[in-house]
């Protein structure tokens, strides 16, 4: 896939996006609360405000947003035209942004309903993502995720139409995180990279994205959780998260997400917490199918010990990366999460439908086979 957005990266970035909005006759602006409050955002709002001969403010996403919260918003919005649509958040106002994008461009026959049931976009109006999370990387994707709360689960509308034209990685913008919030997302980040890395559909583009991005995520993941001031590392952290996007776009992930789902679309999980407690488990299933990729996962560690073969490279893996989420204080079990081990029958046969997910796992599953990692973190 064909990823042509152009990136405005860099400290002080947020004030050289105005050129971008001259001339702009209406401006749909997407965000949520949280953010629009920030004085970062507020200084982007007013480029806009500056710039643009009409701006709408959608500020009411929700997180892990449904398909009837995006018809609410479609139904609220008096003008369904836009020159530009900017989403400035983390990935649920990043994807509704997308979707947008979609939705108010005149495209005939394009409608919420429409997408849902698979008819394909031909255009989109013109898009800016500003990601203030570092770890959807919804910015470099395809794909738009919503809930389907009937369903209790979570679908995908994916159509490379949604790439958007324009992506600023504004480290400024992230600085508010609360470390919670910073760890969990960053841990999503690297579930894209490692899935996408060793998915039944890796391929050398998808390949050369994802190692690139766990370097920088490895190195920058702990200082960014601890610093959050240190522009450096949240820079580096939005890019790796960026790469992660990508790998999605060329690649696809896989049993993270495929068991994380049910957990975000029944029991509303955030989505990093989700693939914090499912990573270590999923991985270690894996391994034995991966052994050559992991072990050069392992070979990017600043502190790895390079006289190790393949397998005991590939074990050391799947043991840092449950340090990992332990070091940054996420949860390590469903239970800490209230969900019951009554519950694991459902999940299983929850995930092991998601089958654009399984295909991509590079080891035959059976839903007993998920039903027994979920059991293991009960």
């Amino acid at each position: 896939m064909n990823i042509d957005s152009t990136i405005i990266s860099g400290y002080g970035a947020l004030n050289d996006i105005g050129y971008l909005l001259a001339g702009k006759r209406q401006v749909l602006v997407v965000t949520d609360k949280n953010i629009a409050g920030l004085p970062a955002a507020a200084r982007l709002m007013a480029q806009v405000h500056a710039n643009a001969a009409g701006v709408t403010l959608i500020d009411s996403v929700p997180p892990e947003p449904s398909r009837q919260d995006v018809a609410r918003i479609v139904a609220g919005l008096e003008e369904t035209r836009a020159d530009m649509v900017i989403g400035i958040g983390g990935g649920s106002v990043l994807d509704v942004a997308k979707l947008l994008s979609l939705l108010c461009a005149g495209d005939a026959g394009i409608t919420l309903d429409s997408l849902l049931a698979g008819v394909k976009p031909r255009y989109k109006t013109l898009s800016l993502l500003v990601p203030t999370t570092a770890g959807t990387g919804s910015e470099a994707t395809p794909n738009a995720i919503l809930a389907i709360t009937e369903q209790e689960t979570k679908v995908g509308i994916i159509s490379p139409v949604m790439i958007p034209d324009y992506v600023a990685l504004i480290p400024e913008l992230t600085t508010s995180m609360p470390a919670r919030i910073a760890a969990s997302t960053g841990i999503d980040a690297l579930c894209h990279l490692l899935e996408c890395f060793t998915a039944t559909c890796a391929n050398p583009v998808s390949d050369n994205v994802a190692l690139t991005g766990m370097k920088k995520l490895f190195a920058n993941i702990e200082i960014a959780v601890s610093q959050p001031d240190n522009l450096e590392a949240r820079l580096n952290m939005l890019w790796a998260s960026y790469y992660g996007g990508s790998a999605i776009a060329h690649a696809g992930t896989h049993l993270v997400h495929a068991m994380s789902y049910p957990l975000g679309g029944k029991y509303h999980i955030a989505h990093g917490i989700a693939n914090a407690i499912l990573l270590a488990p999923c991985m270690a299933f894996v391994r034995p199918c991966a052994v050559e990729k992991f072990a050069r996962v392992y070979d990017l560690l600043a502190d790895g010990d390079a006289t190790l073969d393949d397998d005991q490279k590939s074990r050391a893996l799947v043991d840092y990366l449950a340090a990992l989420v332990q070091r940054l204080d996420l949860p390590l079990k469903l239970s800490q999460l209230a969900i019951s081990p009554d519950d694991i029958p459902y999940l299983a046969q929850s995930a092991i439908d998601v089958q654009r997910l399984i295909k991509n796992v590079p080891a035959a599953v059976t839903r007993e086979q998920i039903f027994s990692i979920y059991h293991a973190i009960r």
